[in-house]
């Protein structure tokens, strides 16, 4: 029988499994950036062991020594299970996707399929910093249609942007970000439905970072851009990476809508040499066995969220802060702290706390701090502790 996406699970809560001087011993980013005194609460990797089925699935790739290049429509099949299962939707076409490196890499060429040198890609800051660095480094120009007071999309100023980015005839992108990173927004079915007439009446190609879509709260629905009407022509980016801590096992998919089945087709063919075998086979087995694991962390994730609030609330009740329907990630308004443009300057050396900066998330972000909040509720309370004592 199909269980219910975001019931109990039975498992136990990975974010509570992992001690700190366990976790000191990583040597990933997260770890090692900052000296061992600064409690690292920053770039988007969580505090969790591996879920089991993925540790069984690369131990044994290991063990076989299948460490050569990926084959195969496994992973392609394994999201279309998922999808189908979690977000009753039937649109992983398994024909009309390809294997990329990583997300960030498969928007690029995404959006080099459907633009030109110099035209722009239009997004809602305060967005992910990537989607800025990326498409100026391609000699795409970035066009900006800030999100709301609420955190939406504005769909007037967004009309406005596509109407800029198209005169003349030129071509244009939106790089829709879907569940919102940082602000954690899940855009509804009326809202992308809406984002999808627009791009279609001015003529401006959607490409859809989904990354994070595994990842909304209990109870919330994640809408696949792909699904709703006005959205045939219309490329779209997803993973297992964010959802099972996978960064390091590169793998991603590329999802073509009907319309747009000719463009993914033009995609080069030395693309497809990016992506890790050893990440397709983590990737396939977190989507194909991994959804209990996923529920205990949902859970976790939200006890995180509302025990946030209380200690905002209780120490810096100054930080403003929405907290957000997806993602691991919280946006904390700083301003009336009266810290400056970059909050996390102060934090991180008075209080030897690392956050991520709102500036370089655009328009919206002076002022702001990026705090992940996937880690053991010890661990952020530790870290509120030291935001509240840099203050002192």
């Amino acid at each position: 029988m199909t269980r219910i996406p975001n019931e109990p699970s039975g498992e136990p809560n990975p974010l509570r499994m992992l001690s700190l001087d366990r976790l000191r011993r990583r040597t990933s980013m997260k770890w090692r950036a900052y000296p061992a005194d600064v409690l690292p609460m920053w770039v988007a990797e969580m505090d969790v062991p591996l879920a089991e089925p993925v540790l069984r699935a690369v131990t044994e790739a290991l063990a076989l020594g299948d460490t050569g290049y990926p084959a195969g429509t496994g992973y392609a099949e394994a999201l279309a299970g998922f999808a189908a299962e979690r977000w009753g939707w039937d649109g992983v076409a398994v024909e009309r996707t390809a294997v990329v490196p990583d997300v960030m890499l498969g928007v690029v060429e995404m959006i080099r399929l459907v633009t030109g040198p110099g035209d722009p890609v239009i997004v809602n800051p305060p967005v992910y910093p990537p989607f800025f660095q990326f498409v100026e480094h391609m000699d795409r120009r970035v066009a900006e249609a800030p999100l709301g007071a609420d955190g939406r999309i504005d769909l007037d100023v967004l009309r406005d942007a596509f109407a800029r980015s198209t005169a003349h005839g030129r071509r244009a992108a939106f790089l829709l970000c879907s569940p919102h990173n940082p602000t954690g927004t899940v855009h509804t079915a009326e809202e992308l439905a809406a984002v999808a007439a627009l791009a279609d009446r001015h003529g401006v190609r959607v490409v859809a970072d989904e990354i994070h879509a595994p990842l909304t709260a209990p109870g919330v629905p994640f809408v696949p851009y792909l699904s709703v009407p006005g959205a045939e022509n219309a490329l779209s980016l997803m993973s297992a990476s964010k959802a099972w801590n996978l960064a390091g096992l590169k793998a991603a998919l590329a999802i073509a809508g009907p319309a747009a089945a000719a463009d993914l087709a033009r995609m080069p063919e030395e693309v497809g040499h990016g992506p890790s075998h050893l990440g397709v086979i983590a990737h396939t087995a977190a989507l194909r066995e991994g959804t209990a694991w996923l529920d205990a962390l949902l859970a976790g994730l939200d006890d995180n969220r509302r025990l946030l609030t209380a200690l905002l609330a209780e120490h810096l009740p100054a930080i403003a802060h929405r907290p957000g329907r997806a993602t691991y990630l919280a946006w904390l308004d700083c301003r009336a702290l009266g810290l400056g443009d970059d909050p996390t300057e102060v934090f991180l050396e008075r209080g030897r706390v690392a956050l991520n900066s709102g500036i370089p998330f655009g328009t919206g972000g002076a002022g702001h701090a990026r705090l992940n909040l996937a880690t053991s509720p010890e661990v952020l309370t530790e870290g509120v502790r030291r935001m509240a004592a840099a203050l002192g």
